[in-house]
Formats: structure tokens, C-alpha cells, sequence
């Protein structure tokens, strides 16, 4: 697992200093929202490792199948729908901002 998780690090790293260039070039009123994307984005993906272990900590049987199932649920609400949500308010600004002719500089 440990050997797994470096370059499971490695790109957890390079999504957020990568996106975080992304960001700096974004109009104003949706740099807040792309932080929030980037910054969900990489919680979410961290929680995945740390629920897969949930079993090798000294939990065992249906107690460790439901703090894992409940990890797994939590990260993938997390990861999907509001990370959805963000994504729609992002698309939405940048449709205002167009619409504005303010989209590009």
C-alpha cells in the first residue's frame, strides 16, 4: 500500500500545482469556484486510500464492510455530485461572462 500510495502522491501533486497554473488564468468571478473544483477534487481522491485500508487497521468482519462502504459513499458524493454542482456553476459564470462579451480578455 505504501509503495502504491508514492506515485498516487506524485499525481495528487501535480493535479493541484498544474491546476493551480489553470486557475491564475481564469476570469475572476469563477477563481473561487475552480479552487474549490481543485481543492475537492484532491480530498476526494485522497479519501480512496485511506478507506481501502480500513480493513488492514484491526477492523474485521461487518463493522469494517460498513465503515468501508460508508467511506466509499461519502467519497464518491463528494467526488461526483458536488464536484458535479461546481462544475455547473463554473459552466454557468463562464456562460454569463460570454454572453457579457467579458469571457475573453
Amino acid at each position: 500500500w505504501a509503495l502504491a500510495m508514492i506515485p498516487f502522491f506524485y499525481v495528487v501533486y501535480s493535479l493541484l500545482s498544474g491546476l493551480g497554473e489553470a486557475t491564475a488564468r481564469q476570469p475572476e468571478s469563477v477563481v473561487g469556484l475552480v479552487s474549490a473544483a481543485r481543492y475537492l477534487t484532491a480530498v476526494s481522491w485522497l479519501t480512496y486510500p485511506f478507506v481501502y485500508i480500513i480493513k488492514n487497521v484491526g477492523l474485521a468482519g461487518p463493522v469494517a464492510t460498513m465503515y468501508e462502504q460508508i467511506g466509499y459513499s461519502v467519497a464518491d458524493v463528494v467526488a461526483k455530485a458536488v464536484f458535479g454542482v461546481l462544475i455547473w456553476a463554473i459552466a454557468s459564470e463562464k456562460s454569463r461572462l460570454e454572453s457579457e462579451g467579458k469571457l475573453l480578455r
